[in-house]
């Protein structure tokens, strides 16, 4: 009789079912971790995150608030549900106001979502620069933002995408650094400085 092996840990990871995962699963399984997400069936759990993306994310979701028209809401970290099989959670949203129902809520649905917004993290660089931004087009959010730690003194850098009507994909719009000043989705011009994220 032989003993079985054991850990000092001992965690027991689902096995994802042969179709894959579906938004259902990402909400009724036990125990996900914080943020975990969900891309063509696939469970992504997040790594810990460098300060760089926390503070720039602050930055954002603060930025936004203080210019967002009252028929919009600014997010952070929530997943967005394009499909069945695909429930991202961008890093900040900009959502129809008429979309957030309660403090209880968990998702909103890719039609409620103007704006995605993704901050570059060293394990998600694919599928920051490239996945979601593809599952955000074909969803049709209209807006993508996707940010970037830039220069020796590691300053947000802002690549602003619209989504072009007859390819069904983004557009680049510009390259933004030390300020970013947009007029979509609505009027944005946010101090994006390596000062201002110091000073937060």
């Amino acid at each position: 009789m032989t003993a079985e092996p054991t850990t000092a840990h001992s965690s027991r990871w689902p096995v994802p079912p042969q179709d894959g995962y579906t938004v259902d699963d990402l909400f009724t399984l036990p125990d996900l971790p914080p943020h975990t997400e969900l891309l063509d069936g696939s469970l992504i759990f997040a790594s810990p995150q460098r300060r760089f993306h926390s503070k720039t994310i602050d930055l954002l979701v603060n930025g936004l608030r203080s210019s967002v028209p009252k028929d919009l809401k600014v997010e952070r970290e929530m997943t967005v549900v394009l499909d069945r099989r695909n429930g991202p959670e961008p890093d900040v949203s900009v959502v129809r106001a008429s979309a957030a129902t309660g403090l209880e809520q968990t998702r909103f649905q890719a039609a409620d979502v103007l704006l995605a917004v993704e901050v570059v993290s060293p394990d998600s660089e694919a599928r920051d620069r490239e996945t979601k931004p593809n599952k955000y087009a074909t969803a049709g959010i209209e807006h993508f933002w996707l940010v970037e730690m830039a220069g020796s003194d590691q300053h947000p850098a802002v690549r602003v995408y619209e989504l072009d009507p007859v390819t069904k994909a983004y557009a680049l719009t510009g390259i933004h650094h030390d300020r970013l000043k947009t007029g979509v989705p609505f009027s944005v011009d946010l101090d994006i400085s390596a000062e201002a994220l110091d000073a937060l």
